[in-house]
């Protein structure tokens, strides 16, 4: 008896069954794996530790824990199989038939540095050792995640705004994979034909298995091609995997959990798919890079199973940071004391977060999308991150630098029409001197610090009154929630000056026929046409029937739709005890949608990125923020904002960038500073803000909107290029003999000043973030290098009496240990 290797009906490596083999029998010491060499055929069916293999093709994989497992295995290749060419590189032993080899001249391809060296001299046939080529630099490259072709959060954002440059760098070697949405993969996938064999023969083998697979093109810029798993045509085996995940990795799943159940069929599918697919691709790398726990279940399955797959997992978030969080808990200051698995289960989210802490162990390289969160990473997954892979944007740059102001003039004065409908019967103040204000993202009150928000909205409502200023501030807050529907008073406002705008343009057009008419008929001495013949009684009666209808007996509205739990409401409880209510002597007026922005609405017809446009100012005073996308696309856009020092993006622009505040990056520091003094700074930010000139805002504009170079893909993406190598190094260590492994956290920086004659164009200081010394993957294909970066300059059309602030560049040190959040420091730190 012996075992076979084999797929069971999960697609993983079977270990349990056994079978009579009828073949010549190779024995081998106790540590050896047996061996059946069939006689009629070259094909070895055996269970070695790295990876299982398919009938037609010889592939011994031996673990480089193991070594002793290599000797013998050699041994009987010999003797058995001498017409055969045997391949040797790092953990992969390869056999191959070749016509016309000697039994006594067998050849063995070897790595030079490879540990099996000397497991190799007691072979009875004389071997010869030859150089093996580095199958690494063509890897494949699989990123798995629940939201490809599929929007559901940031992540979307993420793969589908990186797809251009990772598609410009790997071709049809680039393949996403994720969760099949009938809805959404419709309207966003073209199905096409798998491009290689390998690709093809694995898609069929899964199909034939009853599993239902899409494979095409996602339609967005790069189209990559994607991969969805129809996770519904696999739920028949959902408890036999969760049986065997609590075997294999001693993960819990409760029954009711419908997310986790998702995560685990998806897990399971995807670590099928990896083993089938590299027992048929057998002359290239892999790597799956995995995004969040939610695809992080496979993690695990490909470490026991030894698929031979290079694994990078990334966490956008952790599942215990954002729990935490939202609670009224001294986060940060205590993040190393917090019993993780008894905080854990409190929240009822214990098997989520195993699953999570497991994907963080089981990968080769472990990474997140910020220093703050690499620190939150190190505390709660008990894992410090290998690198940092800061998110970032698809930069759209326009032709002329007056063009983003144009379109920012478009887009205010439909704001402008909203606030019109909005506030009539109250409108008494002037559109130039008005600012709107906004702050958005999902509903978490503590998190996305909507508390401080609007606290600082009411210190700065104060501060106006009190020194006398014009300047009126509209604050949104874009964020959704449970709704019944649209308000009567949202929908009354606007059908109020809809009709009073048409009952003007219809009077407009009959002054305009008069006057003309009038005109044709005039004569010399003739006296001008006065307003009583211009505007007729009828017109005046139209006139005062719209103006009665405007009249409005109570305040304007705070929220624009009907809330289910009004009373219950966090945001709506916080303006209440603030007091913000839309009175006529107030300068600070606030407006909460609690819906996401979309042109079709009848009140606010406005697209997410053209009210972006319109706006003066974006405000997140996050406490948990692990990147933040909406200051990052305020900035392509633009749009000063403020951010802290708790989210990713403000600690990356903080590094980034001397003066942050003179190119519309204002930070309020909530790590070092109590909340009433982190609410006066927020306050502090936005009334001087209100003191700036239109000249002022129009050249901070310019010069934010400069700073969208610094957040595109094609300097972000070198970070993504730095993991894979070092997965890659890990993996594959003899075949980056002599290098060293680069470090993605380095330590101290060292400044550099830059010289005042500089004109105010933003320039980086490489921070612990940069992407590889300025590099970025377009400075590499063209070939450019570390002085070309920093003698470049951007276009500027700005006042030339304008101020040049000074920025410093910073240096990274090449060596040194490091902490996840160097130059951090928290409270009592």
């Amino acid at each position: 008896m012996q075992r076979e290797a084999g797929l069971d009906r999960t697609g993983l490596s079977n270990h349990n069954h056994t079978t009579t083999s009828s073949g010549q029998a190779c024995q081998c010491n106790a540590r050896a794996p047996s061996l059946t060499l069939p006689q009629d055929n070259l094909v070895a069916k055996t269970f070695l530790p790295r990876k299982h293999l398919l009938s037609g093709a010889l592939v011994l994989p031996f673990s480089f824990r193991h070594p002793a497992l290599l000797k013998p295995a050699v041994v009987c290749l010999a003797q058995h199989l001498p017409h055969a060419l045997l391949s040797l590189n790092q953990s992969l032993v390869r056999l191959h038939a070749i016509s016309g080899a000697s039994s006594s001249s067998d050849v063995l391809h070897l790595s030079p540095a490879s540990p099996w060296l000397p497991y190799l001299a007691s072979s009875p046939t004389p071997l010869k050792l030859l150089q093996c080529p580095l199958f690494q630099k063509n890897h494949l490259l699989f990123e798995i995640a629940t939201e490809v072709a599929h929007r559901v959060g940031g992540i979307y954002s993420v793969i589908k705004s990186k797809a251009p440059v990772t598609t410009a760098e790997y071709g049809d070697r680039y393949t996403l994979i994720g969760p099949l949405n009938h809805h959404s993969a419709a309207v966003e996938v073209e199905e096409l034909e798998p491009t290689t064999p390998e690709l093809a023969a694995t898609i069929q083998s899964m199909r034939d298995r009853g599993i239902g697979i899409l494979y095409g093109r996602w339609l967005i810029d790069g189209a990559p091609r994607v991969l969805l798993i129809d996770t519904k045509t696999a739920y028949h085996f959902l408890d036999e995997w969760k049986t065997d995940l609590w075997n294999v990795a001693s993960i819990p799943s409760p029954p009711n959990d419908d997310e986790t159940n998702e995560a685990v069929v998806f897990g399971y599918l995807v670590a099928w798919f990896l083993g089938e697919f590299v027992c048929h691709e057998k002359s290239k790398a892999v790597i799956a890079h995995f995004h969040e726990w939610l695809a992080g279940v496979a993690l695990p399955l490909t470490k026991k199973r030894r698929i031979d797959v290079t694994t990078i997992f990334t966490t956008h978030a952790t599942l215990l940071g954002r729990y935490l969080c939202a609670g009224s808990v001294d986060f940060y200051n205590n993040l190393q004391w917090f019993d993780v698995d008894a905080e854990a289960g409190k929240r009822g989210i214990y098997h989520r977060y195993c699953i999570e802490r497991a994907a963080a162990h089981a990968c080769d390289v472990f990474t997140t999308v910020s220093h703050i969160t690499a620190y939150e990473s190190e505390h709660l997954l008990k894992r410090k991150p290998d690198g940092v892979l800061p998110n970032g944007l698809n930069v759209t740059k326009f032709s002329a630098m007056h063009e983003f102001q144009n379109l920012h003039q478009q887009a205010k004065e439909k704001i402008h029409d909203f606030v019109r409908g909005h506030f009539y019967g109250h409108y008494d103040f002037d559109p130039e001197n008005t600012l709107y204000f906004f702050t958005a993202g999902r509903y978490e009150f503590r998190n996305k610090g909507v508390d401080m928000f609007i606290e600082s909205l009411a210190r700065l409502n104060h501060r106006l009154k009190v020194a006398g200023s014009k300047m009126t501030v509209v604050a949104f807050v874009i964020m959704p929630a449970q709704t019944t529907s649209l308000t009567v008073e949202a929908l009354k406002g606007q059908a109020v000056i809809k009709s009073l705008r048409d009952t003007v343009d219809i009077i407009e057009k009959g002054i305009g026929r008069r006057i003309f008419e009038r005109s044709l008929k005039w004569h010399d001495g003739d006296p001008m046409p006065d307003e009583k013949e211009l505007i007729s009684s009828q017109d005046r009666v139209l006139i005062r029937r719209r103006l009665f209808a405007m009249k409005r007996h109570g305040l304007p509205p705070i929220v624009t739709h009907n809330m289910i739990s009004d009373s219950e409401d966090p945001i709506l409880n916080q303006i209440r005890r603030v007091q913000l209510f839309n009175h006529p002597t107030d300068r600070v007026k606030i407006v909460f949608h609690p819906e996401f922005l979309n042109s079709a609405n009848p009140v606010l017809p406005l697209d997410y990125d053209e009210f972006v446009r319109g706006t003066h100012m974006g405000i997140f005073a996050s406490y948990y923020e692990p990147w933040g996308y909406t200051p990052a696309e305020c900035t392509v856009m633009g749009v000063p904002s403020i951010t802290t020092n708790l989210s990713g993006f403000g600690c990356y622009m903080e590094e980034l960038i001397e003066n942050s505040s003179d190119y519309g990056i204002y930070i309020v520091d909530r790590r070092t500073k109590g909340v009433d003094d982190s609410v006066n700074q927020l306050t502090t930010h936005m009334f001087d803000f209100c003191q700036k000139s239109r000249r002022q805002r129009i050249n901070q504009r310019n010069r934010t909107e400069r700073l969208s170079d610094l957040l595109d893909w094609k300097r972000m993406g070198m970070e993504y290029v730095k993991a894979r190598q070092l997965a890659l190094r890990r993996a594959y260590p003899g075949s980056f003999s002599g290098d060293e492994e680069e470090d993605f956290i380095p330590g101290v920086e060292q400044k550099i000043s830059r010289p005042f004659s500089v004109p105010g164009s933003p320039r980086d200081r490489t921070g612990m973030m940069t992407p590889g010394d300025f590099a970025s993957l377009q400075e590499g294909r063209e070939g450019l290098n570390t002085e070309d970066y920093v003698a470049w300059k951007l276009p500027e059309e700005e006042d030339p009496d304008e101020y040049p602030f000074p920025l410093t560049l910073r240096a990274k040190r090449p060596s040194g240990p490091a902490s996840p959040l160097d130059g951090v420091q928290l409270n009592g730190n």
